[in-house]
C-alpha cells in the first residue's frame, strides 16, 4: 500500500493518483478503535477502505435486502433527516422495522466519521441515510443519471452552495457481490481540464429557478460550475474512456468513505449497499484550500459567490 500523503507545514497535501486513491485501514467496528485523525487522506481525494467492517444486519432484517420493498419511485430508500422514510412500500410494521435498521447504520456512521476525523468533530452535519437494493447495472438511466460514467457529485435541484458531501458507503449484499467502482483523476488536474469549456449562468436564472422552486435554494457560481463538470465528465466518451482512471471493489462487508463531491468515480457494479451522507463546510476543514470551491476559484480566477460560513 502506498505511503500515507502527509502535507509538509504550510503546504497542500498532495494529490493521489488513481492508483494510490485507495488506502486500507484494519478497523472492524464503526464505533470502537483508534481516533483515527485521517483527515488529511481524505481532504486530499483519497478513498478509505474499511475491508472488515460489516454493518452488522439483526434478526430479521435479511429480508430488506430485496428489491420488493422499493415503491418503485426512486432508486433508494431514503431515511430524511426529519424522520421520514421514502421511496418504500409494505405493511406499517414492516416499514418501521426497515426505518430502525436505516437509523442504526445513520448512527453507527456518525460515530465512525467522529473517530476518524476528530477536526470535524461538532461541525458534520447529518444528512439523508439510504438503502440501495437495486442492481446497479440494470438502472434503466439518461446519461446524465448514469453512474457507470465518471463524476463528481452535484445535484441540480439542490445547491450545496460550496459544503462538502461525506459519503460513508457499506456493502450489505448477503453474497459474494463486490461494489465496483472506477476513481478517476485528482479533482485539481479534472478542473484544469474542463475549466475552458465552463459558462456562467444567464443572469437572473439562479432566481427563477428558485421562484419556480425548481431548485430548494439559489445556485451559486459554484453550483453553476460544478453541475457543468458532472455533465461535461459524463457527455465525453472519449474522457470516459481515456482518462487516468483505477477499478476498485468494495467486498460485501467492507465499509468506505469519500468526499464525493472530490472524487471522481463511477459505480460499474453490485447490489444492496447502504449509504449516509454528512455536510461539511470547507472551512471547517483540515486544508480549506483542497475542497472544490477553492480549488475552482484558483483555476477560474474569480470568487463563486458562496457564503461565508455561519458562526
Amino acid at each position: 500500500m502506498p505511503g500515507p500523503i502527509t502535507p509538509p507545514a504550510g503546504r497542500q497535501p498532495t494529490q493521489p493518483t488513481p492508483q494510490q486513491a485507495l488506502r486500507d485501514f484494519d478497523d472492524t467496528d464503526y464505533a470502537q478503535g483508534p481516533s483515527r485523525h485521517l483527515e488529511h487522506l481524505v481532504e486530499s481525494g483519497c478513498v478509505l477502505r474499511f475491508a472488515r467492517m460489516p454493518f452488522v444486519l439483526e434478526a430479521g432484517e435479511a429480508r430488506f435486502l430485496d428489491t420488493r420493498w422499493s415503491n418503485g419511485k426512486a432508486k433508494n430508500i431514503s431515511l430524511r433527516g426529519s424522520g421520514e422514510l421514502r421511496g418504500a412500500q409494505g405493511e406499517a410494521s414492516e416499514l418501521e422495522a426497515l426505518r430502525a435498521m436505516i437509523e442504526r447504520f445513520a448512527s453507527q456512521s456518525a460515530q465512525l466519521v467522529e473517530r476518524l476525523f476528530p477536526q470535524y468533530r461538532g461541525r458534520l452535519r447529518a444528512g439523508n441515510a439510504s438503502l440501495r437494493p437495486f442492481e446497479v447495472e440494470t438502472r434503466n438511466r439518461s446519461w446524465r443519471q448514469d453512474d457507470t460514467r465518471l463524476h463528481v457529485d452535484a445535484f441540480p435541484s439542490n445547491p450545496m452552495r460550496g459544503v462538502r458531501l461525506l459519503r460513508v458507503f457499506t456493502n450489505v449484499h448477503p453474497g459474494q457481490r463486490a461494489r465496483q467502482w472506477r476513481v478517476g483523476e485528482a479533482f485539481p488536474d479534472f478542473a484544469e481540464r474542463f475549466a475552458p469549456r465552463l459558462r456562467p449562468a444567464l443572469p437572473g436564472s439562479a432566481r427563477l429557478l428558485r421562484l419556480l422552486r425548481v431548485t430548494k435554494a439559489l445556485r451559486t457560481p459554484y453550483d453553476q460550475a460544478m453541475l457543468q463538470l458532472h455533465d461535461l465528465a459524463k457527455s465525453d466518451l472519449d474522457y470516459q474512456r481515456d482518462a487516468p482512471q483505477a477499478a476498485v471493489d468494495f467486498a460485501p462487508g467492507s465499509t468506505w468513505v469519500v468526499f464525493s463531491d472530490q472524487v471522481l468515480h463511477a459505480v460499474m457494479g453490485g447490489q444492496h449497499m447502504m449509504e449516509q451522507t454528512f455536510y461539511l463546510h470547507p472551512d471547517d476543514q483540515l486544508a480549506p484550500s483542497t475542497a472544490p470551491l477553492r480549488v475552482l476559484e484558483r483555476v477560474l480566477g474569480r470568487d463563486l459567490g458562496v457564503p461565508a460560513r455561519h458562526p
